[in-house]
């Protein structure tokens, strides 16, 4: 029988004790203690019943590497999850998504699991309205920036869905920059000027982009002829800190700002190619010194050769 824990006896040990309050509001728990529902979870169908382990150990169900499994006992179940109508398939999109990768593969548990976008005992999927304060419990600047931007009073009023009017849920893909037109596309009209502005944010990135391709090609190429590039790998870093920064505002929707920030991509990278143009410059004309002196060389050697054959003869 579910009862309060007492907090005076958790607090000793350092855990809450409101988690029997917070499964009561909960969608499992209107269902298990409103309804009588047996399909609902309850305790042991997330916590072991005897060998009770605390989260960070790797053998708990509720470790962050074996959240998403706990939950998808039940919510991979197609026949249970048809009952209420639910979809399945999502461990699938969150293995393969941003969150999933740095969890399984980069073994990154800040990033969110289950619990961090639900709730643990709570298990609320967030509203359209809460969406975006959810994400920006972590991407605190970028929700900043939606807030700022044209998007951000639509978010707040449930008119427009927040992050997921551009990301999935549980797949958390980042948009490529190749695709920000077109994910504009998907709400906007082809010929208006929301779209219009995607297409011109598109392009503005990926000419950051390129640019900043073009500056790391240089400075392998001065590396390989061995020139110190220092300094050029700085100023790259710079370039790119700049490029990171257009995430944020793209979420804005501030072409000015960004502008902003190409420039200092660009500002970078040029001084980037400059030193590499010079430094070709100078590696061809002492090629071209060394020309006079390779001919004289091999003329002296020629010469030579020739004058021993007439000795050998």
């Amino acid at each position: 029988m579910l009862r309060h824990a007492d907090p005076n006896q958790m607090r000793q040990y350092g855990l809450a004790a409101d988690q029997l309050a917070e499964f009561r509001t909960s969608r499992h728990g209107e269902l298990l203690l409103g309804q009588g529902n047996a399909d609902a979870p309850t305790c042991t169908d997330c916590h072991d019943a005897h060998l009770i382990l605390p989260p960070e150990d790797a053998r708990s169900n509720v470790h962050p590497t074996n959240i998403p499994a706990t939950c998808a006992v039940c919510h991979e179940d197609a026949q249970l999850m048809g009952r209420y109508g639910m979809p399945t398939g999502q461990l699938r999109q969150y293995r393969a998504g941003a969150h999933g990768i740095a969890v399984f593969e980069r073994q990154n548990y800040a990033a969110p699991t289950c619990i961090g976008c639900h709730g643990s005992h709570a298990a609320l999927p967030p509203k359209v309205t809460e969406i975006a304060h959810v994400c920006g419990d972590c991407h605190v600047l970028l929700a900043r920036s939606l807030y700022q931007g044209p998007h951000g009073r639509p978010a707040l009023g449930g008119g427009f869905a927040g992050c997921l009017g551009c990301h999935t849920n549980h797949g958390t893909q980042r948009i490529a920059d190749e695709a920000v037109a077109e994910s504009c596309g998907a709400c906007h009209d082809h010929e208006s000027s929301a779209a219009a502005l995607g297409d011109e944010l598109e392009q503005r990135i990926l000419h950051a982009r390129a640019e900043l391709e073009t500056a790391a090609a240089a400075i392998d190429e001065m590396v390989l002829s061995g020139r110190d590039v220092a300094d050029e790998r700085f100023r790259l870093r710079a370039a790119r800190s700049a490029f990171r920064q257009i995430a944020h505002v793209q979420h804005s929707l501030d072409l000015e700002q960004l502008e902003d920030l190409v420039r200092q991509v660009r500002t970078e990278t040029e001084r980037i190619r400059a030193t590499a143009e010079h430094h070709a410059e100078v590696q061809w004309e002492q090629k071209l010194w060394l020309a006079p002196i390779w001919f004289l060389t091999l003329a002296g050697l020629a010469l030579a050769w020739f004058k021993l054959r007439e000795l050998g003869h």
